[in-house]
């Protein structure tokens, strides 16, 4: 249930790499490093000179990035050998080469640094082989350009030129490779290093990789003698359709009939859910579109996706309490103890005023709320409605207060009859509203950068649940009172507003959501290049 709860918010080697895959299609014979166990005690070899670690990379300038790192690696271990000792290449450098050769798997793209180098020394890897200190160093630092790739991810500020203030977790990729140098096959083992969606949405990617090589994705033509296509239907194009959903598993088999059947309604249903479209099992030329998407377009957009789960702190996930927020899907979810106690369709900034994208503690419910119009409304908005009607204010319940404009507590309120605060530099908080009709729309990015949520009543009930202060009528009857009412929380509430495009939920069903911010190629830009 922990992958659940980032969403929002709400991430990664647990990988199915086998050891020497490629290199055994290569070499049938090559020797393998030697593995370290209980049985076969560590010889190791005298410390190099520290200041061959300079040099090194004034030679190498491409990895001069990882200097630092590498540094204070050897200063720790005293200049001691890490990938060799005195029989040779140990097994942890063999995997750590496997998973360089086979970093799409996560998700990226790069050019390896010095894969010329790398390739001749583990190729040409024999026992007792002679320990260098050009050949450790270099495996030293592609094991921190592989988890600053795979681990890490693209670097603070790049995220913050994307609008992404969510709290990253410092990891030091020195004390990790103690724990790997430890017991090498925990390179295969990192749940705890990223967010369990990223495996999910790593095993799908593999799905969709495998459908784009086996060219199944032929592009769906709508039957010229039908505008829309809905149940009952007989045509060519159900065909093509039915084809596409068994593809995507919306359907469990693919009867290559042309009517539109009970089980193809059933498959549009599936697909229009996970896809953020409105359920209602026409086959309209909008769903063909979506259907007609590239493959590589949903592969590209998983990979972002993984992207954004490596910035999560996995930590997150035990949380006591939990509001998350996913702008793209529109949905808020609340986790009691791991598990999902509320979901709720919201509203979101419009592109104009989006929502940011941060997290902030919960404090504060406020019943029957003024609403304190920001400074641009009044300027953008109020003023010149009061140039046109000087009863502008009174008609829309509003006042004047110490020189701004408020309106009053009310049924009409245009934060409804609760507001929850979790106090931010960005003015951002979780309210109810009177345009309750704005929820049953397939977007949903229609306000000033505030959440409105469309289940305010059962939020507010299930945060105060526990609290002895308040039952269902006391909490009903702070919302109707027609007076601002604050409550201070007992306990604050984490809430993450995140930004995800492609989910995977519980059952292993990839969900992917409309780019309402258009984050996703320019993530992807910044990703490939890396």
């Amino acid at each position: 249930m922990r992958k659940s709860i980032v969403l929002l918010i709400l991430l990664i080697l647990g990988s199915s790499l086998s050891m020497l895959s490629c290199k055994k299609k290569e070499d049938a014979n090559l020797k393998l490093p030697h593995k370290i166990n209980a049985f076969n005690k560590v010889k190791s070899l005298p410390p190099f000179d520290s200041t061959l670690v300079s040099s090194f990379f004034t030679k190498h300038p491409e990895l001069q990035k990882y200097q630092e790192e590498t540094s204070e690696l050897y200063r720790k271990r005293n200049y001691q050998y890490i990938w060799f000792d005195t029989k040779g290449m140990l097994e942890v450098s063999n995997l750590l080469y496997n998973k360089l050769n086979n970093m799409e798997d996560e998700g990226i793209k790069a050019v390896i640094p010095y894969k010329e180098k790398l390739d001749f020394l583990f190729q040409n890897a024999t026992e007792n082989q002679s320990a260098n200190v050009n050949d450790e160093l270099l495996i030293t630092s592609l094991y921190f350009f592989y988890t600053h790739k795979v681990l890490k991810g693209i670097d603070d500020k790049k995220i913050a030129e994307l609008g992404w203030y969510l709290p990253r977790k410092k990891q030091s990729y020195v004390n990790y490779l103690d724990s790997i140098i430890a017991n090498p096959s925990l390179i295969n083992k990192n749940e705890k290093e990223i967010l369990n969606e990223y495996y999910s949405l790593k095993e799908v990617l593999h799905k969709y990789r495998k459908i784009q090589k086996n060219n199944f994705w032929n592009t769906i033509e709508m039957d010229s003698s039908h505008t829309y296509l809905k149940h009952g239907d007989s045509s060519q194009t159900i065909v093509q359709i039915r084809q596409r959903l068994f593809i995507l598993e919306d359907i469990a088999t693919d009867s290559k009939s042309t009517i539109y059947d009970e089980s193809l309604a059933s498959g549009i249903l599936k697909y229009q859910k996970r896809n953020g479209l409105k359920e209602n099992q026409i086959i309209t030329q909008k769903i063909i579109a979506s259907l007609n998407i590239p493959i590589e377009n949903r592969i590209k957009t998983i990979m972002v996706n993984m992207e954004r789960c490596r910035w999560i702190d996995v930590d997150v996930a035990k949380s006591k309490e939990l509001i998350v927020v996913n702008i793209p899907s529109y949905r808020l979810t609340y986790f009691k103890e791991g598990k999902p106690v509320l979901t709720s369709n919201v509203v979101v900034g419009k592109d104009m005023n989006k929502t940011v994208i941060f997290s902030a503690d919960m404090r504060y419910i406020v019943f029957s709320p003024y609403w304190n119009v920001p400074t641009s409304i009044i300027k953008k908005e109020i003023k010149p409605g009061i140039a046109k009607n000087k009863n502008y204010l009174a008609q829309h319940n509003m006042e004047w207060n110490n020189g701004n404009v408020r309106q009053k507590p009310g049924p009409k309120n245009s934060l409804g009859l609760v507001k929850f605060l979790f106090p931010n530099s960005n003015s951002i908080y979780l309210h109810d509203t009177p345009s309750k009709g704005l929820f049953n729309e397939e977007k949903r990015a229609f306000s000033h950068g505030c959440i409105r949520v469309a289940k305010p009543v059962e939020l507010v009930n299930e945060i105060l649940k526990d609290d002895k202060n308040w039952t269902p009528e006391k909490i009903n009857a702070a919302m109707h009172k027609g007076k601002e009412t604050w409550y201070t929380l007992k306990n604050k509430i984490p809430v993450y507003i995140g930004y995800f495009t492609a989910w995977v939920d519980n059952e292993g069903v990839i969900h992917f959501y409309d780019d309402v911010y258009q984050r996703d190629n320019r993530l992807a830009t910044m990703l490939f290049e890396e």
